[in-house]
């Protein structure tokens, strides 16, 4: 017994994947084989649509945040099963989102565990008594 998915791929070019989509049945679903060159890793992504290149589609990261990416590739090759061309797409992630994740990664010269609360920090310059504000005149006129 075939998964729905593959029957679907198997009619896609037939009269019943023309009736699914001119009645609104139902809807072809097509699994695409998705290679991120940002990770270096492979998985499969369901959709309705092949994007084309040149396209940005949004990811799910491994942390759970999702992040945006540009299509660099689409090509197609036959499966192991029937006369069924299986869409491969080849991604990175786009230069703001790399910037940007760059941004969040932790600065090795700045060391957290030396943090300490800003009232600590500004009594090491004013003394452990109260500070008194000096006044100002901003008055400037010449009446002085």
């Amino acid at each position: 017994m075939t998964s729905p998915l593959k029957r679907f791929q198997h009619v896609a070019g037939s009269a019943d994947a023309r009736h699914y989509r001119s009645t609104g049945i139902g809807a072809v679903v097509i699994e695409i084989e998705v290679q991120n060159e940002t990770h270096q890793t492979v998985f499969r992504l369901k959709t309705v649509a092949v994007p084309r290149i040149g396209e940005g589609i949004r990811l799910e990261e491994p942390d759970g945040q999702w992040m945006s990416y540009d299509i660099l590739d689409v090509w197609y090759q036959k499966a192991e099963y029937g006369e069924v061309w299986v869409p491969f797409i080849h991604v990175r992630m786009t230069p703001d989102e790399q910037r940007a994740l760059e941004l969040t990664k932790p600065v090795p010269l700045v060391n957290r565990e030396q943090a300490v609360p800003i009232e600590d920090f500004l009594k090491k310059f004013e003394g452990d008594q109260e500070h008194e504000p000096v006044k100002l005149n901003l008055n400037m006129s010449e009446a002085d």
